[in-house]
């Protein structure tokens, strides 16, 4: 497996470039980049921002993880509002967009939500609309993947939706593509979960994977912190990785990142990475 850290894990005002120095200062592997409304790598890039950040990259000796976003916070491919589910599909077609022309093999992609309680007064769509039109929704998009070359990863989040190993099996394989898989997040699951058991359900499916740690007893946000220090079973969750034989990238995503002296996490979340892929820590 590959050593990734998602480009959420810096300070927000940071830069790509200084990211990519960082990370590749850190011992990772590579970088998740995100694509952003505005700014640096956003909804507008042009073909010499993307080549820049190629550059950047093959400069650093640096691969690009996958590529994110948070836009489907904004838009939501379950709305009830006919607009802000196209403004989502046109927000994948651009990841797909992007993330060929980075080479990247998959991107992270929320299939909108029946509830968000950590953003005040998000919508709130009845479970059985939600599924129906997150269904027809990545359904249209499926070509798209297909001719990119670049898979549709889903992912686990808190949105109070697909909210089994089970259902969302069901979910990817009512596509009937190997462009359609899980981008698996291990600590979101354990508020009412346990990862290796998603991992074992969701197999072959699993097209990348985020490394969070989550301690059930803070609650909410609160209990995400420094990998190692919650309650994900990580020994199993490698044990569980390996059996159905994953190879790809294992990124750490560090939400939120420290107060004070910010780049510490970035080293740190290395470190702890290293412990648990068995690598040898210099």
């Amino acid at each position: 497996m590959k050593k990734g850290i998602n480009i959420w894990s810096f300070q927000g005002d940071a830069k790509i470039a200084d990211c990519i120095q960082t990370a590749k200062k850190a011992g990772f592997d590579g970088i998740e980049l995100s694509l952003n409304e505005t700014g640096e790598l956003s909804l507008a890039a042009t073909d010499k921002e993307i080549n820049d950040i190629k550059q950047r990259l093959q400069e650093a000796e640096l691969e690009i993880a996958g590529l994110a976003t948070g836009l489907y916070w904004s838009y939501s491919m379950t709305s009830a509002d006919a607009g802000t589910r196209e403004k989502a599909s046109d927000v994948c077609k651009k990841q797909l967009e992007l993330a060929a022309a980075l080479g990247v093999d998959t991107i992270l992609v929320i299939p909108g939500a029946v509830g968000v309680d950590f953003i005040p007064g998000s919508e709130v769509v009845d479970y059985e609309h939600a599924y129906d039109r997150a269904l027809e929704s990545i359904h249209k998009l499926v070509p798209f993947a297909e001719s990119a070359g670049v898979s549709i990863g889903i992912e686990n989040v808190w949105n109070k939706f697909l909210l089994s190993p089970l259902e969302l099996r069901s979910f990817i394989d009512s596509h009937a593509s190997e462009f359609v898989g899980s981008y698996f997040d291990v600590g979101n699951t354990v508020q009412n979960g346990y990862p290796e058991q998603w991992i074992r359900i969701l197999g072959h499916r699993i097209k990348k994977v985020h490394f969070k740690d989550y301690r059930r007893q803070a609650g909410g946000l609160h209990g995400f912190v420094d990998l190692l220090a919650g309650d994900v079973n990580y020994p199993a969750v490698m044990d569980a990785l390996n059996a159905i034989g994953y190879s790809n990238y294992v990124t750490g995503e560090m939400i939120p990142p420290y107060t004070h002296h910010s780049e510490q996490i970035i080293y740190n979340t290395s470190r702890a990475m290293d412990a648990i892929l068995g690598r040898k820590v210099g």
